[in-house]
């Protein structure tokens, strides 16, 4: 089973981190608990929409991105659980990889 949360919050994890940014500086910046960060980026706990665009804001960092970035690790694991059987995957230049609706 394809968890959202749990990819989600590895999107989110990875985006923090590539920015430098720790736990305690993003919980201030997006004022949102860290222990409820931490709980989101380990896929313990559902992000809101409101929650995800202050944490968004705070890395300055396109909710739209974010979304697209889990829809595509949604779709890779659909496809290796055998959900999907006729995918069409194309890469994106930067080597992340989209699924495609065609």
């Amino acid at each position: 089973m394809v968890l959202f949360r749990r990819l989600l919050g590895e999107v989110l994890r990875g985006a923090r981190m590539q920015r430098g940014m720790t736990l305690r500086e993003l919980s201030a910046d997006a004022r949102v608990s860290l222990g409820y960060i931490s709980e989101i980026e380990r896929g313990q706990k559902e992000a809101s929409s409101e929650l995800l665009a202050s944490l968004c804001q705070a890395m300055d960092l396109p909710l739209s991105d974010v979304l697209r970035e889990v829809a595509d690790a949604v779709a890779l694991e659909e496809i290796a659980l055998g959900v999907v059987t006729s995918p069409d995957i194309t890469p994106r230049p930067s080597g992340d990889v989209v699924a495609s609706a065609a």
